[in-house]
């Protein structure tokens, strides 16, 4: 699967990858650099295939909040008190959902341009026990008619939240270029389409047609 790295691949990809980068890789494989390099480039494929589940997950979940969030507060959310008022805003540098949603409200026409531009981290917030009673009380299986039923919805808000906390520092890895190889990642695969069959399982079905990240997760090197 992985041709071999000729000597001038060898001598400078570490360097330009920097050392402190390809050292994490060096201690992963008993300072094989050969080991390293393919090792790095397989990580840098499963990153890659990770982002088409990520890329699904990512719209079925803010959609699904967004339908939530009308039933209360109407069309025109983004720009509607009584939701605005309902959004935690911590001091300092820690992320502020209602700082957030002000910023993109004020330079965004739409409330469609505006779902666009708002962090991941805000979809997750929204999934705080803050807004059990608020929305996910009478909404939450509306917005994910293929959750699972038998518990509350208060249950069901809380695992999904745990696992979108868990692939959102994924998705973060990915997008710093961060190494991902000692994740578990299978876990992180399963969360990932968990989460969409909650919302659409002929939607999670059709991601497990076109994923390309089981296969590498079987050769990893």
């Amino acid at each position: 699967m992985y041709p071999p790295f000729t000597a001038d691949e060898e001598h400078h990809l570490p360097n330009v990858l920097s050392a402190p980068r390809f050292a994490t890789y060096l201690r992963e494989t008993g300072n094989d650099r050969t080991r390293a390099l393919h090792l790095y480039h397989w990580n840098l494929q499963v990153s890659a295939a990770f982002m088409v589940p990520l890329h699904v997950l990512e719209v079925a979940l803010r959609n699904a909040i967004v339908e939530a969030i009308e039933a209360v507060h109407g069309g025109t959310w983004p720009w509607t008190q009584g939701f605005i008022r309902s959004l935690p805003n911590p001091r300092g540098p820690a992320y502020s959902p209602k700082r957030d949603l002000e910023g993109c409200a004020a330079q965004q026409p739409t409330a469609g341009k505006v779902v666009a531009e708002l962090k991941f981290v805000f979809w997750e917030k929204m999934l705080t026990n803050r807004h059990q009673g608020r929305l996910w009380d009478d909404h939450f299986y509306a917005v994910f008619p293929d959750a699972p039923r038998g518990v509350a919805a208060n249950q069901r808000r809380s695992e999904l939240r745990s696992d979108i906390e868990a692939v959102r520092r994924l998705r973060n890895r990915i997008a710093h270029h961060e190494p991902v190889f000692p994740r578990a990642l299978q876990d992180d695969f399963d969360r990932i389409i968990r989460c969409i069959r909650w919302r659409n399982e002929t939607t999670s079905n059709w991601v497990l047609e076109i994923e390309t990240v089981r296969a590498l997760l079987a050769v990893r090197p």
